[in-house]
């Protein structure tokens, strides 16, 4: 079927860059949701324009700063945004005035027009550490879904997809999701805009039982190799996204 739309620019961060999908055919090394959502929306649209503006580690300032007009720059009709997830996890953000400022770019990247979509932030309940957030991230998706009410904006709702409470869809980081995890969403994004595709629900088998000391185990392994290195750049003030840049900044010509 047919969709409305020719230009399609994403904003955010790793998430929205495809962090924890490796492939080394697609720009960047990461192929991610949104590469997987453009790909669909091309099928029925040879002329179709995709940009990918997105870096990992930008906080939610940073994307407004760097990336809203730069995208209104290239005057798209479908403009996704995900952004305020790196700045939430930080101890004492308030998810309101996060969700403040995000209606701010909302307002701006609505103003030609363009269908946005915006995304509410996923159930981390179950990952060590970062579930302390979890009551932040719930009061942000509350304001995401009034923003989208009042901007005629289109949610993607992260949080109502209970199939990234399976640990699969999780990169081994336990911060980014996994290839299927990105399939998953970009099968939900496309659901939100009423896209029909051919992409497969994920059908996984289940899970072997593992013991307590097992699991506890890898979670001591999961805080050396993964938790303790983005603590240390927190406190360093760096980011992963340091000297990266936009993987699709611009239209093809």
């Amino acid at each position: 079927m047919q969709h409305p739309w020719s230009r399609y620019v994403a904003l955010g961060d790793s998430f929205t860059e495809g962090i924890g999908d490796p492939e080394p055919e697609s720009p960047g090394g990461f192929r991610g949701w949104a590469d997987r959502v453009a790909e669909v929306l091309t099928e029925s649209s040879p002329d179709f324009a995709y940009a990918n503006l997105a870096v990992r580690g930008r906080l939610l300032q940073q994307i407004m700063d760097e990336q809203v007009d730069a995208a209104l720059a290239l005057h798209p009709d479908l403009i996704t945004i995900s952004g305020g997830g790196n700045d939430i996890i930080r101890p004492g953000t308030d998810p309101d005035e996060i969700a403040s400022r995000l209606e701010s770019a909302i307002v701006r990247l609505r103003s030609d027009g363009a269908t946005v979509v915006i995304f509410t932030g996923p159930d981390i309940g179950m990952t060590p550490v970062l579930n302390r957030s979890r009551g932040k991230v719930a009061i942000f998706n509350e304001n995401v879904r009034a923003i989208a009410l009042r901007n005629d904006a289109i949610v993607a709702d992260m949080w109502a997809l209970r199939e990234l409470r399976d640990p699969r869809m999780w990169a081994p980081d336990r911060l980014h999701f996994s290839a299927v995890g990105h399939h998953t969403i970009a099968r939900m994004v496309l659901a939100a805009l009423n896209v029909e595709n051919d992409l497969e629900a994920y059908a996984p088998e289940p899970l072997p039982k593992t013991s307590w000391r097992h699991a506890r185990v890898e979670d001591m392994g999961w805080a050396r190799e993964h938790l303790v290195p983005w603590v240390l750049r927190r406190i360093r003030h760096q980011s992963s996204g340091d000297n990266v840049t936009a993987k699709r900044p611009g239209f093809p010509e």
